[in-house]
């Protein structure tokens, strides 16, 4: 896949959480911006750009922004990765870096948080109620991973603001994922545990985002491709 005006881009998933094994695909996230001229006519240009092999997802500026507004996890771990994993970063998606604490609010942190948490346990239960094989083992401890790691982030997140994307103790989580492979049951008092935290914590994040600044980087962007000093990359 060749897309230009890449503006951010790095690798994201079990790599930056720190739950990488040797077989693990390597994930990558970015950020694109359409050339300003094809927004203007009757077909619009494609929103997201999906490939396989390797593994790459790039959305276009303004969904991305519409995401991570929404407190979309996968998304907003793009603008909270360590320097190392960067692979491109232009000068604009610097500015989206900075502008990360924009993008939140307490109630869509908390909504996107526990909801994508949610949805892992209740695939977790549901596969529980088959018998397992060895494939299914394996896809439910990479669930209860997933769960384990939304939960904590998305509290530390609602709770101080910042994001550390990569887990403190990868042995722990491993353990996790294969007791709740063994019993699924097991994930739903963590689950439980963290609705609780929420519940309790006071939160520093504002009750709605601040989406001015992130309108004028977007119209940064549309006037940067329209006179045709853009970023580019494949």
């Amino acid at each position: 896949m060749s897309v230009i005006h890449v503006l951010l881009s790095g690798i994201v998933g079990s790599t930056a959480y720190g739950l990488a094994h040797a077989g693990s695909d390597v994930d990558r996230l970015g950020v694109f911006a359409a050339p300003t001229e094809d927004l203007h006519g009757l077909h619009r240009p494609k929103e997201s750009h999906v490939t396989t092999a390797p593994d790459r997802t790039l959305h276009e500026a303004a969904k991305w922004c519409r995401l991570a507004l929404a407190g979309n996890p996968t998304v907003l771990e793009l603008v909270w990765l360590p320097d190392d994993l960067y692979e491109v970063r232009t000068e604009l998606g610097e500015e989206l870096i900075g502008l990360r604490a924009c993008l939140l609010s307490a109630p869509r942190v908390r909504a996107a948080y526990l909801g994508y948490a949610t949805q892992q346990f209740r695939r977790l239960r549901a596969r529980g109620e088959r018998a397992s094989s060895a494939e299914e083992r394996r896809r439910t401890a990479k669930h209860a991973r997933h769960l384990k790691r939304l939960c904590h982030q998305g509290h530390e997140l609602y709770a101080t603001g910042r994001l550390t994307l990569r887990v403190e103790d990868p042995e722990e989580y491993h353990r996790f994922g294969e007791r709740v492979a063994a019993d699924p049951a097991v994930a739903e008092p963590l689950l439980r545990h963290y609705e609780d935290a929420f519940a309790a914590t006071r939160t520093v994040l504002p009750a709605q985002p601040d989406e001015a600044p992130v309108e004028a980087w977007l119209r940064r962007v549309r006037a940067r491709l329209r006179t045709g000093a853009d970023d580019r990359t494949g």
